[in-house]
């Protein structure tokens, strides 16, 4: 397996009394999709937030490129490339998929227009077009408002939001929790491209076969710490089920 891209090491996070995280460990390297795992109350989503510099660890090293790095603020992950699409998606409803796109970092006109403030709408419909046709993604309606979207197509605009500006990593927090069957399968058909595409995926997910069926490795949390490391084709739901739970408490190494 090659070297990890982004490595948690014994991360430590605690809010008051109540320890989110006791010591986690996780990585994920680049064209990889990593299932984040484990039971309500785990540490998932402390976690993640931690990698994508939303909130500091109280203990513990992060390490990107084999340097340990700071993440003080969203911005600063963003820096290195890392992207992250939470469950309520931070879409702007009433923008189209072109400005969701480019929400935050808007292109303006070249020249006098572009110092007088004019937005450059044009080139960023065509540039967001591209990036979804880039990632076999079909929003036609392109200049209409988000929210007239079906709900498959809104959760296509988050990630290819996401991985348009990530270069390395993406985390995606339960992407399909609100989606149908054919609706799912066209985001975990999203995530294969943008892997293959080179880009490191985390999906964090409570839908275990979506995880067997598009993960590379899954890594198990139990009450704040990384407890099992499984290859998908090697195990089975049984396996999850038993590090989730504690009757497997030692962390079983991934062998790929």
């Amino acid at each position: 397996m090659s070297a990890p891209l982004l490595q948690a090491r014994n991360i430590v996070k605690n809010y008051g009394h109540v320890q989110a995280l006791r010591g986690a460990d996780f990585d994920v390297g680049e064209g990889q999709v990593v299932g984040l795992v484990g039971d309500n109350g785990a540490g998932k989503s402390t976690l993640v937030k931690i990698l994508s510099g939303i909130e500091r660890p109280d203990g513990g090293e992060i390490v990107f490129d084999d340097r340990t790095v700071t993440l003080a603020d969203a911005a600063d992950a963003h820096r290195l490339g890392i992207e992250t699409v939470y469950q309520d998606l931070a879409l702007a409803p009433d923008l189209d998929p072109a400005a969701n796109l480019f929400l935050g970092r808007e292109r303006l006109k070249p020249g006098l227009l572009g110092r007088l403030g004019f937005l450059d709408r044009d080139g960023m419909a065509d540039d967001a077009a591209e990036a979804f046709r880039n990632l076999g993604q079909t929003v036609q309606l392109i200049t209409v408002p988000v929210a007239s979207l079906s709900g498959g197509q809104r959760q296509s605009v988050a990630v290819a939001r996401a991985s348009a500006w990530a270069s390395r990593i993406v985390f995606l927090d339960e992407p399909t929790a609100a989606l149908g069957v054919v609706q799912a399968q066209k985001v975990l058909d999203l995530i294969r491209r943008v892997r293959d595409n080179g880009i490191g995926v985390v999906l964090i997910s409570h839908n275990m076969p979506q995880v067997f069926d598009v993960a590379d490795r899954i890594e198990v949390l139990r009450l704040g710490r990384r407890v099992a490391r499984f290859t998908p084709s090697e195990i089975d739901m049984d396996d999850i089920v038993a590090a989730m739970t504690g009757v497997l408490d030692h962390e079983a190494e991934a062998t790929s």
